[in-house]
């Protein structure tokens, strides 16, 4: 199947559970993770209407920048050292990951115009999970006032690897809520009104729980090394 294909499935799975669910598809941006193929697989999935590419590593972004320059969004969706900020911050689009204050301030210092940052919330409470712990996100958030460049426009987490449907579920659940309580906070600075949440084997179930952006990887652009 080709990507083409993997993409219109995806867009009609997607209209069928907003519908369903009550939600406007066109409120869900749908990011290819790219960082298992390579670039001529990511301008397929660019010619078949994908905007937004994800990539976690920054070779692997630096890489599919220089190949298809400004013809989709990239972001950013790995953890990322504060050292390696100056390194993409000209070329990305969002960045889903921030985590820590100094990762904050670097993006703050390199920066020449506000940078859409998602904050990345361990809802799952596993150890082997990056991100902050839900209780921390509005303190977070607050320490950010003086950092003009760093706009938060969301959260991010990533579910864990379970079957459990119920697991999932509560961890998207879990995100909105601590979304919807940054929001009453009314930060001129942090609308915080995106969820990126969700991959290939759980997408369905974020955007029931309220996702904005869905990182779908070897579902839709497969898996080349």
């Amino acid at each position: 199947m080709s990507v083409s294909e993997r993409y219109q499935l995806i867009q009609d799975e997607l209209i069928q559970i907003c519908e369903r669910v009550k939600r406007n598809p066109d409120d869900i941006q749908i990011i290819a993770v790219t960082k298992y193929v390579s670039n001529e697989t990511a301008q397929e999935a660019i010619n078949a209407g994908v905007q937004h590419l994800g990539e976690n590593r920054l070779e692997g972004f630096l890489e599919k920048y220089e190949s298809i320059g400004q013809a989709a969004n990239l972001h950013f969706i790995g953890t990322l050292q504060s050292r390696k900020v100056k390194d993409l911050i000209d070329y990305v689009d969002s960045i889903h990951s921030l985590d820590r204050k100094s990762l904050a301030k670097e993006i703050n210092k390199r920066a020449s115009r506000e940078v859409s940052c998602f904050v990345q919330v361990n809802t799952s409470d596993e150890e082997s999970k990056h991100g902050i712990k839900p209780e921390e996100v509005v303190p977070f958030i607050e320490s950010l006032a003086n950092y003009p460049n760093v706009k938060v426009v969301g959260l991010m987490t990533m579910a864990p690897l379970t079957e459990d449907e119920q697991y999932i579920r509560q961890c998207f659940r879990n995100l909105r809520e601590v979304r919807d309580v940054v929001q009453r906070h009314q930060f001129p600075y942090a609308p915080c009104d995106q969820l990126s949440m969700g991959m290939s084997n759980d997408y369905q179930i974020a955007i029931e729980e309220g996702a904005t952006h869905i990182r779908i990887g070897s579902k839709l652009v497969g898996k080349e090394v």
